[in-house]
């Protein structure tokens, strides 16, 4: 699938020592994968001076250019870091946000770097989100500021804040889908191996990762059995014989590990995979079938039940 021809799409990625690695990394190979799909994305990275910078994980990384040298951007990213959560940020990386704000279309912080944005004043009457683990400090420095403490990422006008780390795809890959084609998202998604990709509004924490993983956990088995084949028989009979239990013992641990019953936990998953199935174009009538739900009317009143 060959996407429609479009103008070079300038993305520029502002660094700086101490920036979380992954979250550069993310969207530049959302980008770099649209392009080998036939997208036409320009990415930039940029830093203050113009010289390299180090990250967090020790990784040198060259750049573009310097910030003044940035005449026009349609997206700006800013990835995380935790200095851009100290008591007071860097004042030349917000100075720089502020400068580079000015002509974007699309402001994307990621992580840390919602502290930035609202340092630098940006997000006045502006919904936000950012790591959980920074939540509580975001509202307690801001507490003008809206801040939704689970989403993967939010969007608020021209301004899409993420949750960070992994959530860096997540939004990269809902930008690709505004300025090309959903099915190009999905298709480069499926490129990048994700296993379930989150939506705007997504949890930051999916049904696997809200429990502690043990060696062997039959909880997790049951979720990976049905993200891998969701259209399968995932009874609770056969749920409790594939992971080698009693179906009293299965349903036990579903309830005390994530308040779900093994069925509401199997149906919950499902729904996870029809959104993104959704996403991608498919229709309810094939989303319902390709899941194991069934008919149409059935995937309607799941979706009622569960919004």
């Amino acid at each position: 699938m060959r996407p429609r021809a479009m103008a070079p799409h300038r993305v520029v990625i502002l660094v700086f020592d101490g920036v979380r690695t992954l979250d550069v990394a993310a969207p530049s190979e959302v980008f770099s994968s649209a392009n080998d799909l036939g997208a036409s994305y320009e990415v930039k990275l940029c830093s203050v001076s113009g010289s390299a910078v180090t990250t967090s994980a020790g990784v040198q990384l060259e750049v573009n250019c310097a910030v003044d040298a940035i005449s026009a951007v349609d997206t700006l990213i800013i990835p995380g870091g935790e200095c851009l959560a100290a008591e007071r940020p860097p004042s030349d990386i917000v100075s720089a946000i502020r400068k580079l704000s000015i002509s974007a279309k699309r402001i994307v912080p990621i992580c840390a770097a919602v502290f930035a944005l609202a340092e630098a004043q940006l997000l006045v009457g502006r919904r936000v989100t950012a790591h959980w683990r920074f939540v509580g400090l975001f509202r307690e420095r801001y507490p003008d500021l809206e801040i939704d403490g689970s989403a993967a990422f939010v969007r608020d006008g021209r301004f899409l804040t993420s949750a960070g780390a992994s959530s860096g795809l997540d939004v990269a890959l809902a930008l690709v889908e505004e300025d090309v084609d959903p099915r190009l998202a999905h298709e480069i998604a499926r490129e990048l191996v994700l296993f379930v990709r989150r939506h705007e509004g997504h949890p930051q924490l999916s049904l696997a990762t809200r429990v502690a993983r043990r060696r062997y956990d039959p909880v997790q088995a049951v979720y990976e059995a049905v993200v891998l084949e969701p259209a399968a028989d995932h009874r609770l009979t056969t749920l409790a014989r594939r992971v080698g239990i009693s179906t009293r013992h299965l349903s036990r641990l579903c309830n005390r590990r994530v308040g779900l019953s093994p069925v509401r936990y199997v149906t919950s998953i499902r729904l996870e995979i029809v959104v993104d199935l959704l996403a991608a174009g498919e229709t309810l009538a094939s989303a319902a079938r390709k899941t194991g739900i069934g008919s149409e009317g059935t995937l309607r009143r799941l979706l009622r039940e569960h919004s």
